[in-house]
């Protein structure tokens, strides 16, 4: 896979190796959210993950969507700042956090929801799958099952929250809820159509796909454990170093 640098302002993408508890990405996300929102200067963000089984709820939610009661569960449950309704995560689940600053994109809430969808559609295109949208409703479909779920919180149009694209999870979790309400619709992933798609296959996929869509450069950072600590204070300042990526040709 060969890339090259173009001039066109930068996504820092951090890349998580293993699971990350959800409790720890919600700090990270806070933290780089909130130095965004009283620096609205600093480059965009990009989390990569994937987490230990867990379900979240958006602020609006109605708890009659679980179909278990929390407090009488192991389970893990969060209710956070996002719209929509509760969703579900797992391993084998691409979970997106975008960072963003809209007034350097488009500051409209609609228009980011499917650009979000867009970039989706077009990473899964480079698999030969047809994502689809569905009108009145948020996140992408294949052949009529919800593949990628989308809820986002923004203020002062700095974004948080994201996107979650199955991509090879056990899906058992999705029968203890009405994912995002609806309850028409069946849960998908990628891997009923290609069996042995992993997450690391999806990634350079999706940056490529949102690197385009945004129409940012990726600088990729590849995190296995912690963060060094000059990284995210580089961060937290916008000045990460890395090697800025963009694709122009799969090899």
């Amino acid at each position: 896979m060969m890339f090259s640098t173009t001039s066109r302002q930068r996504v820092h993408i951090l890349w998580f190796q293993g699971l990350i508890p959800y409790s720890i990405a919600w700090e990270l996300q806070r933290s780089l959210f909130e130095a965004r929102r009283d620096n609205p200067q600093l480059e965009d963000v990009l989390l990569l993950l994937e987490h230990p089984p867990v379900y979240t709820l958006g602020r609006g939610a109605d708890a009659k969507f679980l179909q278990f009661n929390p407090e009488c569960s192991d389970r893990e449950v969060y209710r956070i700042e996002r719209g929509g309704e509760v969703t579900y995560h797992c391993p084998g689940q691409l979970v997106g956090y975008p960072i963003l600053n809209l007034k350097r994109h488009q500051p409209d809430l609609h228009e980011y929801l499917r650009q979000l969808e867009a970039s989706l559609i077009l990473a899964l295109a480079q698999f030969k799958l047809q994502g689809e949208r569905v009108a009145g409703l948020t996140g992408v479909w294949l052949e009529g099952q919800k593949v990628a779920a989308i809820g986002i919180q923004v203020s002062r149009w700095i974004t948080c929250h994201g996107f979650a694209l199955n991509v090879c999870p056990d899906l058992q979790g999705f029968r203890d809820i009405v994912p995002c309400g609806i309850s028409d619709r069946p849960v998908g992933s990628l891997q009923q159509w290609l069996p042995d798609l992993t997450v690391p296959d999806v990634v350079p996929a999706i940056i490529e796909a949102f690197s385009e869509t945004f129409r940012l450069d990726a600088q990729l950072n590849s995190i296995d454990g912690d963060i060094p600590e000059d990284l995210w204070q580089r961060l937290l300042a916008g000045q990460a170093d890395s090697e800025t990526l963009t694709k122009t040709q799969a090899s």
